[in-house]
């Protein structure tokens, strides 16, 4: 039997990875902003778009190695900026799955109204549902891949319903389009492009499992480009639909918005069916960063840049102990965060998320630069200057993230530096 995921289950990592808690809890993100955001959501669609397709090129020029940004970076920059890679990925995907986790608990709590009333039950439903699919993704990657599919495609439907049925009742009065945050149209167009970047994280998720996709040399390619666009559609149309759905003040409190979106239009019976697809979507998210969070210090404990203990598999070969110790911070983070509202614990999460993770798209891109340097003029001209526009969108980017959020993200990356030195001597 073969062990590895074909061309739609690698396309459904790409997309679940990126189709998970970002959209459904965006719309209450973004509501301060009014129609702004969707400015937001176009810019960071762009820029998702250019990083897919450099990470479409570097899978061809570093084929069959797991590891993705971090074995691109390695190839070309050498042990110490691979390891910067790793490790500002690897704090980047915990972060991720405590923002999913969070989320996960908002639409959940439709069903059980005890989970907005009751920190400890949230809590401790956050901590089963991680460590269930930390238990899942210590089984064959086969399994975590024919799951992912099956969540996608129960995911994409209730967003798909959301975006097209949506449009035609959207309340023109609910969505100014004027910027309404009290801050300059700069400032709000940066600060939504940032937030919205964070539903696009894990464009290049297939990159990673290098070793487990068939026909990595081209698989990787069409994956990631293909699951990228497939999301940009995705998320324009339905996040247009939410915003013209629900009033901004009601939008700015809602813990699910594309249920109570479901439930304007057809009824609270609707409500309830949509927030069952974004559980779904949840939980299938979770299960996709899980596996690279595993993928990702497995990769560098290979090279010797991260501890050993990281580079153990099961009898499945799945790195299982990696995964379980990524899981604790998780955790640690999912309760330390979960004090304050729900909304305010998502948005943090995930800004810290998404400065982490510039790290190892900078230096993505840095590695492509020096891959294409020997290619001919006709065809380095127009890859310079995608990675030059790639570039100056992820300085934007930092911009955006705001003075706590660089500060906390800079100390979170310095400390990976005695982390570093105590493995290079021993």
């Amino acid at each position: 039997m073969n062990d590895k995921l074909n061309f739609w289950q690698s396309t459904a990592l790409v997309t679940g990875n990126m189709i998970g808690s970002g959209i459904f809890l965006m719309p209450a993100s973004l509501a301060l902003y009014g129609g702004i955001g969707l400015l937001g959501w176009l810019f960071s669609s762009i820029g998702a778009i250019m990083l897919a397709i450099i990470f479409g090129y570097l899978s061809k020029y570093v084929s069959n190695v797991d590891g993705g940004p971090y074995a691109y970076t390695r190839a070309k920059l050498g042990d110490f900026p691979a390891f910067w890679v790793a490790w500002g990925y690897w704090v980047s995907i915990w972060s991720t799955n405590a923002a999913i986790t969070v989320a996960l608990i908002g639409y959940l709590a439709v069903f059980f109204p005890i989970l907005n009333e009751s920190p400890t039950v949230a809590i401790t439903t956050g901590l089963f549902f991680i460590w269930l699919m930390t238990w899942i993704n210590s089984r064959p990657i086969r399994t975590v891949g024919a799951i992912q599919l099956i969540t996608v495609i129960l995911k994409i439907t209730p967003i798909f319903l959301i975006g097209f049925v949506g449009i035609f009742y959207v309340q023109w009065d609910n969505f100014p389009m004027a910027n309404t945050s009290g801050v300059s149209n700069w400032s709000a167009i940066t600060t939504t492009t940032m937030l919205t970047l964070f539903a696009f994280l894990g464009m290049e998720s297939a990159t990673i499992p290098s070793k487990s996709i068939e026909d990595a040399d081209t698989t990787i390619q069409r994956a990631t480009i293909t699951g990228t666009i497939i999301t940009v559609l995705v998320y324009l149309l339905s996040s247009a639909a939410i915003m013209g759905l629900i009033p901004p003040q009601t939008l700015a409190n809602s813990s699910a918005p594309f249920a109570d979106a479901a439930a304007l239009i057809w009824g609270d019976t609707a409500k309830y069916l949509v927030a069952g697809g974004a559980v779904i979507s949840t939980i299938g998210a979770l299960n996709g960063w899980l596996l690279i969070q595993g993928q990702i210090p497995m990769a560098a404990a290979q090279d010797k840049l991260f501890p050993k203990i990281f580079k153990k598999t099961n009898k499945f070969g799945a790195p299982a102990i990696g995964i379980i110790l990524s899981s604790i911070l998780v955790s640690v983070l999912m309760m330390t965060k979960y004090s304050e509202s729900l909304v305010e614990a998502f948005t943090f999460m995930m800004t810290l998320s998404t400065l982490s993770v510039i790290t190892p798209y900078i230096f993505s891109i840095a590695s492509f630069s020096l891959f294409i340097k020997n290619e001919n003029v006709k065809t380095r001209i127009p890859k310079i200057i995608l990675a030059l526009l790639a570039f100056c969108f992820l300085i934007w980017i930092i911009i955006g993230c705001g003075a706590e959020v660089v500060f906390l993200g800079f100390i979170l990356l310095i400390l990976g530096i005695p982390f570093y030195v105590g493995i290079s001597k021993s």
